[in-house]
């Protein structure tokens, strides 16, 4: 048995990477407190599992398939920026992401229960569609306000649209220059 930290997440279309990177690059400072997410780790998130035992991994991807084989490839917009849980408890900063015919989250809906039903612990939160910028890091509370007002500043920011067509299954490692990732299984939607 090996376990592998996972998550489930849509890959970004490289006109909304790179508009992310530049946006990235106009936020970021030294000793800024905030953990950066580095260019080549942007992703849409949709679940992150944990733990996963290698031996799982199949059933994992087999209820992966199950849910986005009965959805087909949807637009998303990524624009604004935001705080999350909130702007006064800022641990996370983000990018928005406008998904209008509320596919994402109804997927994310269907991932977290085809999920919990292998043993994986439900979120306790309702999914809020968002492309991870950066963390606070430990030493923080929360992210201090100059941050804020940089992330503030780019609140009308277009970051470009795509078409969200496939659903991977990443192996994240964790070392001291931080995550990098892996594709284990890369399933595409409506199939």
């Amino acid at each position: 048995m090996q376990l592998i930290r996972s998550f489930i997440a849509v890959p970004l279309e490289k006109p909304v990477e790179r508009s992310a990177v530049k946006l990235l690059k106009s936020l970021q400072q030294e000793q800024d407190g905030i953990r950066w997410v580095p260019a080549e780790n942007l992703h849409l998130t949709l679940k992150f599992l944990g733990d996963v035992d290698n031996r799982q991994v199949p059933a994992v991807c087999e209820a992966i398939r199950s849910v986005v084989s009965q959805v087909d490839a949807f637009p998303l917009a990524f624009r604004g920026t935001m705080a999350l849980p909130s702007d006064l408890k800022a641990r996370v900063l983000c990018a928005g992401v406008d998904d209008p015919t509320q596919t994402l989250v109804q997927m994310v809906a269907s991932l977290e229960t085809a999920m919990a039903e292998l043993g994986f612990k439900p979120e306790a939160r309702d999914y809020v569609p968002h492309l991870t910028l950066g963390r606070v890091r430990k030493t923080s509370r929360r992210a201090n306000d100059d941050v804020l007002r940089r992330l503030r500043a780019q609140q009308d920011v277009h970051l470009g649209t795509m078409t969200a067509d496939r659903a991977l299954l990443m192996a994240s490692f964790l070392d001291r220059g931080g995550p990098t990732y892996q594709v284990m299984a890369t399933i595409p939607f409506g199939q």
